[in-house]
């Protein structure tokens, strides 16, 4: 009952990003223009398909790792060929996770499997409170796992015991989503239903600080949400973090005072490069705002409703995934299009994951491309 009444909800709140009184608009068309770099795809290799789950790759500097709902794999950084591919006997629905020697996976049931990066061995599994819907995430010898009740578990790399546990209340009513945690300056970073952010430290799981980006209102359930649905973006000073039908606020990463905040709406994400910060807003508009005032510098809306998602900043551009499987490779500067590829024709959901001098790109029916930008 409980995960059909999220489910519905969710389908429902991309309704509402999309139209609420007004008609359902169509996606934009793509605009011609005159490329000025080239997307060279290094190379291609595809697992299977990611059905209802939101599957990431993972890269360490000895190899690349990606999952579908059934297997994970290891392929070469450089050439993409495979090196092994293992089976952990459950639907895999959170993935992937790679650091410290080990790989990472979840699973739909609440499975939480750690595998030797170099030979696919298992090292142990676990079970987590509820069923895992983004990627566990490993730093100083601790796993940390977001599970689809809210809560977030610290686990022992070496043998997947608990360490500490924090859990919330949470709304009657939240948006599903795929969001995991963030883990930078020995903190683990995370959004959370009614617009708030949180640090926990990684070692025993307490509470740091905790702001709110927005405040539930309206008249409606549907109205008052104003979850965050998408991970933070975090660097050695500051975090931002934005709000489904909410605001966009940036704070001090070490006190959590808030430094601005601006009334915004985005499912898809952010993230912070050089002076700027980069949001795709919830009608897939994309936007480049001053990190430390907030106010706005650019925006490109000629992706309206393509189900954009968050930009991937690489050396002096931006890449954007859609639901038609292109990446629009934008001018940082500016925000204009200099470039597009064609992936297999599927939708991508996540962001691209730096690859070397790249980016390293999953689509939902399985394809993954290593891609550099001449």
């Amino acid at each position: 009952m409980r995960f059909g009444r999220l489910l519905a909800l969710a389908i429902s709140a991309s309704l509402v990003a999309c139209s609420s009184d007004k008609a359902a608009v169509e996606p934009a068309k793509l605009v011609s223009f005159k490329p000025s770099v080239k997307v060279d795809v290094r190379w291609k290799q595809s697992v299977g398909e990611a059905g209802f789950s939101v599957l990431t790759p993972a890269v360490t500097r000895e190899g690349v790792f990606a999952a579908d709902t059934k297997y994970v794999y290891r392929f070469d950084r450089d050439s993409g060929k495979k090196v092994w591919r293992i089976e952990p006997g459950f639907t895999i629905s959170g993935g992937v996770g790679a650091g410290d020697g080990l790989v990472l996976v979840g699973g739909d049931k609440g499975e939480v499997a750690a595998y030797e990066d170099e030979t696919g061995k298992l090292r142990w599994k676990t079970k987590a409170s509820s069923e895992v819907l983004s990627a566990p995430k490993i730093a100083d010898g601790i796993v940390v796992v977001r599970t689809g009740n809210g809560r977030i578990a610290g686990m022992d790399a070496q043998d997947g015991k608990r360490i500490w546990l924090y859990e919330r209340s949470t709304p009657a009513l939240v948006v599903r989503n795929h969001a995991g945690v963030v883990i930078r300056n020995g903190m683990v970073y995370a959004g959370f239903a009614a617009g708030k952010v949180a640090a926990i430290g990684l070692t025993k799981g307490v509470v740091i600080w905790e702001s709110a980006v927005s405040q539930p209102r309206g008249n409606t359930e549907l109205e008052r949400i104003s979850d965050i649905t998408s991970l933070p973006a975090v660097d050695e000073t500051q975090v931002c973090a934005v709000a489904f039908q909410g605001r966009v606020a940036c704070f001090d990463a070490i006190q959590g005072g808030t430094l601005w905040s601006r009334e915004f709406s985005s499912d898809k994400g952010l993230s912070l490069f050089g002076a700027n910060l980069y949001i795709s807003d919830s009608d897939s508009n994309v936007l480049a705002a001053d990190r430390t005032t907030g106010s706005s510098l650019w925006k490109n809306d000629q992706m309206s409703y393509r189900a954009a998602t968050a930009a991937f900043p690489l050396d002096d551009f931006l890449l954007v995934g859609d639901y038609e499987g292109y990446i629009h490779v934008l001018k940082r500067e500016d925000g204009s299009f200099v470039a597009r590829q064609k992936t297999d024709g599927s939708s991508i959901l996540t962001p691209p994951v730096t690859l070397g001098d790249g980016a390293l790109i999953q689509t939902s029916d399985g394809e993954l491309y290593s891609i550099a930008i001449k």
